[in-house]
């Protein structure tokens, strides 16, 4: 141990009333850590003195109404010390958070899970836990407060975000992304409380990391303050010094790991272990704390319990500037952070299939998302759209949205910079703040530098649209680097997500319909750089795509061929079944625009558009995988089943020579059919 410590008896003595209710989340975090035998007391202890003071003096909420809508947002993204925050839930009175769900931490069932889950508890703002992903996503959170405020006004919002991090947050990639676009936004409103505590589970942080923190977050535009996070005076100082901030502010909050633990503190064995009795009973003498495992003292509790209702009397003042506002205000106020879709939104895209139906347009799927989008952000005022330094590749950008940054909050596309990953938990953060929908587009390959967040949207169930072009070897001559092979199956695999891959402008409207109209569910758009015809050409006000697939063409002879398409592979379906009808060979042509939709439908449906009998052949541009289950289950078999598409990466040249080079053509579904046949 080579650290300064703290005498944590002049602490007692100085600050009494601040020291028994630090202790009580000490307390809490090692017995239910050894109650579980499971868990990380150390960062809990080690950041005790500086929640206490953040929620005590500073931070805005009450705990009877977790989900009121401005209230400051508390984000930890150290979400392994996820003790901490359910210490301070249950102390506050939140009323999930018992002191039974405290004794049953890391247990099945329990709502007090080993990370702080978004789903289980109503008073934790995100998931977290993943290391760097609560820091970005409160970015998020922060561009979209302040993106309300400007449509609201400061009466109705205005709030901060709040973020306790630790030394792995900050070594994540993530969170370079996160503060460079945080500090060019200026968020003001945003506030960064790092446990400087040198240690990570290998040992002391400096084995592998040296970087100057603080100076990193200056060179990024953040205001950098610093404290004791040990002394409440201090800390209470520069929480108060970081809310007058014309930008986001960062406050390093020297820390001990373990604080107060006589043998453990300031070390990785603290990290993400019991103490063990004998070490807990030695810690809390030295406390003071003379009471039984989960025992929390009347006077204490009741001292929590009056911070956890110190807000109450602010959200009511907030009710009542609320209710001053129009009735339309107060309606769409409520509407959009209840995740209701606009009214408007059906009928927009209704008279946009109809006008596309007519006007038989042959665009690129990107193309069509930007024709979709001049119609839908119009009517839907609540969407922010971006993309990560593609705009002009993936179109995600309508003449009337404006540009987000700290001269223009009313903007509506955010200009993220190359940072995909960053960009995708701000979105999370869009989101999970309420009152806007978010969509951010980069290049379908690219979907790796993202999947860290991606998959935490579905986890949380964030139904933020990701606009996915260039989505197979029909990008063409960038070559095989960024030609998307496996990113379809992969997508495809993640539980609670829609991955639509469309075939003309029509499947495409019916996509972004369905990704607005979710509150629970992310959708993956992967739209295609090459020109495609519209192969819908007679209208229709049902949308089709939500069955995930679909009759498109049906065999004229007697059906004995089934092909199934994705993409700009249904165009190759139909000129298939052109030759085929030709040669007699009845052919159904199917659309599958999303598996999963497909895949939810009953039997009946499913039967329906698959029935037992004809050869099934799938075609599209990436790899097998997904197929399987439509080609040999529900009533396929192997013997009469073909796959025509990518089984290696893509190559550099244009896109037509590639196609004819893999294989990937009419022909070959021809000669597969009649040789399955």
């Amino acid at each position: 141990m080579d650290t300064a410590f703290p005498d944590i008896a002049a602490l007692r003595t100085a600050h009494p009333d601040h020291w028994q209710k630090a202790a009580a989340i000490r307390a809490l975090a090692m017995d239910a850590v050894q109650a579980a035998n499971s868990g990380h007391p150390g960062m809990p202890m080690g950041m005790a003195d500086v929640a206490t003071v953040l929620f005590e003096k500073h931070l805005k909420f009450d705990a009877s109404a977790p989900k009121w809508a401005d209230r400051d947002r508390f984000v930890l993204s150290a979400g392994h010390g996820s003790m901490l925050i359910y210490a301070l839930l249950y102390l506050c009175g939140d009323a999930q958070v018992t002191l039974d769900q405290i004794k049953q931490f890391r247990q099945w069932g329990a709502l007090t899970a080993g990370h702080p889950e978004n789903f289980l508890l109503d008073a934790v703002e995100t998931t977290t836990g993943p290391l760097g992903q609560g820091i970005a996503t409160a970015v998020g959170m922060a561009i979209a407060e302040e993106s309300l405020r400007a449509r609201y006004g400061k009466k109705v919002v205005d709030h901060k975000t709040w973020v306790i991090c630790g030394d792995g947050c900050l070594m994540e990639g993530i969170s370079q992304e996160a503060i460079g676009l945080a500090g060019m936004q200026k968020l003001s409103n945003l506030v960064v409380l790092w446990d400087n505590n040198n240690i990570t589970i290998d040992g002391r942080v400096t084995m592998a990391c040296i970087t100057d923190q603080k100076a990193r977050f200056a060179a990024s535009g953040w205001k950098v303050l610093s404290c004791d996070g040990h002394d409440p005076a201090d800390i209470d100082r520069a929480l108060t010094e970081a809310k007058t901030s014309d930008r986001p502010v960062f406050v390093d909050c020297k820390t001990i790991i373990g604080f107060g633990s006589p043998n453990k503190a300031d070390s990785y064995s603290v990290h993400g272990s019991a103490l063990g009795d004998a070490e807990i009973a030695l810690t809390k003498e030295v406390y003071g704390w003379a009471h039984g495992a989960f025992e929390i003292p009347a006077p204490v509790l009741e001292a929590w319990r009056a911070i956890g209702s110190r807000g109450a009397a602010e959200r009511a003042a907030w009710e009542e500037r609320l209710a001053a506002l129009s009735p339309a205000k107060q309606a769409e106020f409520a509407r959009t952070f209840a995740g209701e879709p606009a009214k408007k939104l059906g009928a927009a895209i209704r008279a946009f299939k109809k006008a596309q139906s007519e006007a038989k347009p042959k665009v690129a799927t990107r193309k069509a998302s930007e024709m979709v989008l001049a119609a839908i952000n119009p009517a839907v005022p609540e969407t922010i759209g971006g993309s990560a330094d593609l705009t002009g590749s993936n179109l995600t950008k309508t003449a009337d949205l404006g540009i987000f940054n700290p001269d223009n909050r009313k903007g509506r596309y955010v200009h993220y910079g190359i940072r995909e990953h960053g960009m995708a938990a701000a979105m999370n953060g869009l989101w999970l703040h309420g009152g806007v929908r978010p969509y951010g587009g980069t290049f379908f390959c690219f979907t790796d530098y993202a999947r860290g967040a991606m998959r935490l949207s579905s986890l949380m169930g964030n139904p933020v649209v990701y606009v996915m072009t260039h989505d197979s070897i029909g990008l063409g001559e960038d070559g095989p680097t960024h030609q998307p092979v496996e990113h379809l199956a992969i997508c495809r695999a993640t539980p609670n997500t829609w991955t639509f891959r469309p075939a003309d402008v029509i499947e495409t409207a019916e996509a972004w319909e369905l990704a607005l109209t979710t509150t629970e569910t992310p959708s993956i758009l992967a739209l295609s750089r090459q020109n495609l015809p519209t192969l819908r050409e007679k209208h229709t006000a049902t949308n089709l795509s939500a069955k995930g697939a679909y009759v498109l063409r049906e065999a004229e002879a007697k059906r004995q061929v089934i092909l199934m398409a994705t993409g700009s592979e249904v165009e190759i379906a139909i000129k298939a079944r052109e030759a085929l009808e030709a040669a007699g060979i009845g052919t159904r042509v199917v659309s599958v625009p999303c598996m999963e939709l497909f895949a939810a439908q009953d039997e009946a449906y499913r039967k329906k558009v698959l029935p037992a009998g004809p050869a099934r052949i799938a075609i599209e541009a990436a790899v097998q995988q997904p197929w399987d289950r439509w080609l040999y289950g529900e009533r396929g078999r192997a013997a009469k089943a073909g796959f025509v598409g990518m089984t290696d990466f893509g190559a550099s040249a244009p896109a037509e020579r590639l196609y004819a080079e893999f294989g990937i053509t009419a022909e070959a579904v021809v000669e597969k059919a009649k040789a399955l046949l």
